[in-house]
């Protein structure tokens, strides 16, 4: 606990490098009372690509004397649990970011109690929360604890707690006691959220009069593609401060700088990063690209968008979900669809987007890595999301200046943009505004974005290369972000309907959003 993340790491990487040394010498002198604090598996689950926060676990854990061995991304539940088997593991690791990965999770769960395997859990990831780990992956399990970890600093402590029998037995009453009080607090927060039925969302939906306003016309339709972006153009665009909180630095960019606790540490490391990032522009290190679209729309029904070619055929059926929690104030029940033309009104347009600065990145990770030096190895995966992010804004900038120039005169500050003080947004599927991951198969089809890009979805709609952004262009002056929030099962119904598939499929792509208990 006296020591910072980011010099964790660092302390790492001179272990590693003089353990990597020192091995053979270990091996021939290995004896009963040389082994390790315990074996720990780690695995971002099925259809997940995203591994940061696990590398740092990782990290941690091995400064610990643990020994970790990490299965890596994508890791469907039968491989994770035969290799479990294979090592005799003493605590299995689960990660993963995007929302699917919280279903594959309790899948794991389910899995390890029908097999009757008793080797406790440890939860972790962006999505992930003690919440979700009490509510849907603990019951699940009757054997073995289940333990979830906000953050690297906590994992050593709970990994040992796990592996005493006394301790284990304290830490399993804490958390019983715990989870159980949540999952009580759980159901009585979704009795008192109240909605509105469907329909009387739809009525009361964002109002304009499209007869007052004109839509702004694209300078082109179809896709534009750009090829080997110049990365040294996005520098400025960085927002740094989520750069900080990936190792666990809390506050925010400039300010943190100066901060009394975590400002040395984190000159430092935005020192570091600076260095990095002029390598990566003069050895080109990383590849940017991205692949931009417009399209003639029109809303279809209350809360769909057709998209058309220009001779107005239909090209793809955009779905989106409306805002169901009764709100005060007589504010709207906002849904996506609102901010575009019906049809038969006005001529409107709606964009979509795909950019990546990770190409070229995995190959870089790997030299590092072999090198036992993780430091350079997480430095790089973090600049390089924060390179996309930036590519996000930039190309959003354009997009408003230029190509769609309905803000051809703004002239904003990288704080005022990072504060989303322009006209027009840019939601991603997948996120508060669009929580279903399957539209973004849509997005990539009107894009051709495989193809122009090089970034592939996974079969639960993740982005690889990791550092990648994805989402729509809106231009309507008075759309704004939102949370689509909790919704019932008459909305979830109507959209299973309008988008062709299961209710239960539904269900489970939308459960972080559903106000009631599907089973």
């Amino acid at each position: 606990g006296k020591m910072f993340l980011p010099q964790v790491v660092k302390s790492a990487r001179v272990m590693k490098q003089s353990v990597a040394h020192l091995i053979p010498f270990i091996e021939d002198e290995k004896d009963a009372n040389s082994q390790a604090k315990g074996k720990i598996l780690m695995a971002t689950v099925k259809g997940d690509v995203h591994d940061i926060g696990k590398n740092i676990v990782g990290v941690v854990l091995q400064c610990n004397n643990f020994e970790v061995i990490d299965l890596g991304v994508m890791v469907p539940c039968d491989q994770i649990l035969a290799k479990a088997k294979e090592h005799n593991v003493n605590i299995i690791g689960l990660s993963g970011l995007i929302t699917p990965s919280l279903d594959e999770m309790v899948h794991v769960a389910k899995e390890m109690e029908r097999l009757d395997i008793d080797i406790p859990l440890m939860i972790g990831g962006a999505t992930t929360s003690k919440a979700h780990t009490a509510v849907k992956i603990e019951p699940q399990r009757e054997k073995a604890a289940v333990v979830y970890v906000a953050d690297a600093s906590r994992s050593v402590n709970i990994a040992s707690n796990l592996l005493n029998p006394e301790q284990r037995k304290t830490l399993q009453a804490k958390l019983n006691d715990e989870y159980e009080k949540i999952r009580v607090r759980n159901a009585n927060r979704g009795n008192r959220t109240k909605t509105l039925p469907y329909n009387t969302a739809v009525e009361n939906a964002f109002q304009q009069d499209w007869q007052d306003y004109t839509p702004p016309t694209p300078q082109f339709t179809g896709t534009k593609v750009f090829d080997n972006y110049p990365i040294e153009e996005l520098v400025d665009r960085i927002d740094w401060t989520p750069f900080f909180i990936a190792w666990e630095l809390a506050g925010k960019y400039p300010k943190i700088l100066k901060d009394d606790v975590v400002g040395e540490q984190a000159t430092q490391l935005f020192n570091d990063a600076q260095a990095m990032l002029k390598t990566i522009i003069e050895e080109k290190w990383l590849t940017a690209r991205a692949v931009i679209g417009f399209w003639p729309a029109h809303r279809s029904g209350s809360d769909d968008i057709q998209l058309n070619n220009n001779d107005g055929e239909q090209l793809a059926l955009l779905h989106h979900l409306r805002q169901q929690t009764d709100k005060a104030n007589d504010q709207p029940n906002y849904c996506l669809a609102d901010y575009v033309a019906p049809e038969n009104s006005q001529q409107d347009y709606v964009g979509g987007f795909v950019v990546t600065a990770g190409i070229g990145m995995d190959d870089k990770v790997a030299e590092f890595e072999a090198n036992n030096d993780d430091y350079n190895a997480i430095l790089l995966k973090v600049i390089a999301d924060r390179l996309a992010e930036a590519f996000a804004e930039r190309m959003h900038e354009r997009v408003r200046k230029e190509f769609w120039g309905y803000s051809s005169d703004e002239s904003l500050s990288n704080e005022e943009l990072i504060k989303e003080k322009y006209a027009g947004i840019r939601p991603a599927p997948g996120y508060p505004a669009c929580p279903d991951h399957t539209e973004k198969g849509t997005l990539f089809e009107l894009l051709d974005a495989e193809a122009a890009t090089g970034v592939k979805l996974t079969e639960h709609y993740a982005m690889f290369p990791t550092a990648a952004v994805s989402g729509w262009y809106f231009s309507h002056p008075d759309s704004r972000y939102f949370a689509i929030g909790k919704i019932q099962k008459d909305q979830v119904e109507n959209y299973a309907q309008r988008k062709g598939m299961s209710l239960e499929e539904a269900e489970r792509w939308l459960s972080p959003n559903l106000a009631y208990d599907p089973s």
